[in-house]
This record gives structure tokens, C-alpha cells and sequence, in this order.
């Protein structure tokens, strides 16, 4: 089993935002979209989403610093031998038997064994069994689903289908971008406390033509020499349908235009932008083109710019 922490690299005492840093740089360094020749990074990366689900759930990260589950989400040994906290610390006493420091309850721990609910008795022996422990949520179930870029992009809702064959549709949140988990509460093993909860992990998958920067949409747009020389409307995909854009008369090759709020959905609500590159794209072998070139000449150093 293995510590969460060291999983994450952060220390014990890591605050929330420097969890949540830790896994999302190791979660993009990791991503099996990224590593698709190297099986080890696969590994890697399970093992960080599971450290992260344990830490990001504050309830689950108190009971690891006590010591009452392991990296797992495991409950530990009876006894906690080797845990930071909740099972008991020893050492021989003067009379040949043991103190026990205040790190456990000696009686909270054989009522845990033995299972005994009589009230705690003041009298001899260990002191009776008052408490039982608490029982336990079900163990929490991971999924990972791919989204389609587009529907990342539009926040179009997902079906998942979870182990037990029931189908649910799920809202992506805003900002999503792979590595983001959703959780639905109650959706994973039973347990005598209660079912444990889905953590679902979304993979964006990549497009043949969009590609994505933070919350903008990025597309590289071919256009004709006469569309560039005399401008006009052509039509432009996005991820919300095609629209009609306007290109200047003059235009050269890698002049960016601006599609406003056609991009990701940010987390304050806001959409991003669809960013098009326009690149004149010459046929390859044009009679009239060819005769047209070789009666007119471009007389401006177009490279002075480049010292050249």
C-alpha cells in the first residue's frame, strides 16, 4: 500500500490547492493519452488518481492521519502497528505489564475486537466495552470516461453505465479538461454505512481538426489565392455548427481572426474564443496561375524584416 502523500509529493500537512496542484501537473505529466508506448505511466497514473481521491476527501484523509485506514482506503489492523495514530502505543511497565501512551484506548480497542456494547464499567479489568466502531461507507468505484471534444467544448450531456448496469446521464462541469473527476455520491460498492461513491475521471478525446488552448479553440483554416487576394464570406466549422466569416481582401497566410464565445466554457461561466488561422492554399499545378506568375513580379522585400 502507499502513502497518498508520497504518491503526490506534498507534504502531511499539504493544504487542499496544494493537492489539487500536485495531482493535476502529475495527472497531465501521466495521462495515457501522453504516454501511449509507456505501460508503467498507466500504472502511474491510477495510482495518483486513487492518492488524490483519498486526500481530496476530507473525512477519508482525517481517518488516514489517525491511522484508521490505509492508502487503500483499507481499514488498517486491529491494533494499527505501524499507523501514526488510533490503535495503541506500549512499553513495558514497572509491574512487568505495559503503559499505554494517549495515543489509543485500550478499551475502545478490545470493544472493537470482541464487539461488546455493555456500558463502560469503572470497576476491574480492562475497563468494559462501551463504544463499537463505526461502520463503514462501501468502497468507492472509479470510471473513466472519454468525451468527445465538441461535447467537451459545448458541455453536452454524457451517459455513463456503472457496474451494476444502471445508466445515468452526467453534466460535464465547467472548465472540464481531461483529469477532471466528478463524484456521485452513493453510486459505488454498499457497505453497512451506506454506499460508497462513483469518482468518474474525464478523457477528452483529441479532434481531427480543432485542437484546444486553455478555454480557447484553435483551427487552422485553408483559403484559395482569390478568396485571400479579393476577400469574401466563407463558411468556418466550429463546435457549435459552421458560421460564415468575413476575410479581408489582402489577407496573408497566418493572419488569425477572432470567433468570440465559440471556444471552452470557463468555470465562471464565461466561454472562450475560436482562434482561425488562415493559410492560402495554392494548387499544385495551375496553367493559368503559372502564366500569371511569370508576367508580374512582387517588387517589396517582403524578407527585410529578417535582416536576409
Amino acid at each position: 500500500m502507499a502513502d497518498p502523500y508520497s504518491t503526490l509529493g506534498v507534504a502531511r500537512g499539504a493544504s487542499e490547492a496544494e493537492i489539487k496542484s500536485a495531482y493535476r501537473k502529475l495527472a497531465k505529466e501521466l495521462h495515457p493519452d501522453r504516454n501511449q508506448d509507456n505501460p508503467k505511466a498507466a500504472e502511474k497514473f491510477s495510482a495518483v488518481t486513487s492518492a488524490y481521491d483519498l486526500l481530496s476527501d476530507k473525512d477519508k484523509r482525517a481517518r488516514f492521519d489517525r491511522g484508521e485506514i490505509d492508502g487503500d482506503g483499507n481499514p488498517t489492523a486491529p491494533f494499527g502497528f505501524g499507523g501514526n495514530g488510533g490503535g495503541f502505543r506500549g512499553r513495558p511497565g514497572a509491574g512487568g505489564g505495559f503503559e499505554f501512551s494517549e495515543g489509543g484506548d485500550f478499551g475502545d480497542i478490545f470493544e472493537g475486537l470482541f464487539g461488546g456494547g455493555g456500558a463502560r464499567q469503572r470497576g476491574g479489568g480492562f475497563g468494559g466495552f462501551g463504544r463499537g466502531a463505526p461502520p463503514q461507507k462501501g468502497a468507492n468505484v472509479s470510471y473513466r470516461l472519454a468525451v468527445a471534444f465538441v461535447d467537451a467544448a459545448t458541455l453536452a450531456p454524457q451517459r455513463i453505465t456503472l457496474q451494476d448496469g444502471k445508466t445515468i446521464d452526467l453534466k460535464l462541469p465547467a472548465g472540464v479538461e481531461s483529469g477532471t473527476q466528478m463524484r456521485l455520491s452513493g453510486k459505488g460498492q454498499a457497505g453497512p454505512a451506506g454506499a460508497g461513491d462513483a469518482i468518474v475521471t474525464i478523457e477528452i478525446k483529441p479532434h481531427p481538426f480543432f485542437t484546444r488552448d486553455g478555454d480557447n479553440v484553435l483551427l487552422d483554416l485553408p483559403i484559395s489565392l482569390d478568396e485571400a487576394v479579393k476577400g469574401g464570406k466563407v463558411k468556418v466549422p466550429t463546435v457549435d455548427g459552421p458560421v460564415m466569416l468575413g476575410i479581408p481582401a489582402g489577407t496573408t497566410s497566418g493572419k488569425t481572426l477572432r470567433l468570440r464565445g465559440k471556444g471552452f466554457t470557463h468555470k465562471g461561466g464565461e466561454r472562450g474564443d475560436q482562434l482561425v488561422r488562415l493559410l492560402i492554399d495554392l494548387p499544385g499545378d495551375d496553367a493559368a496561375l503559372k502564366s500569371f506568375v511569370e508576367g508580374w513580379q512582387d517588387s517589396r522585400a517582403v524578407r527585410a524584416h529578417l535582416g536576409v
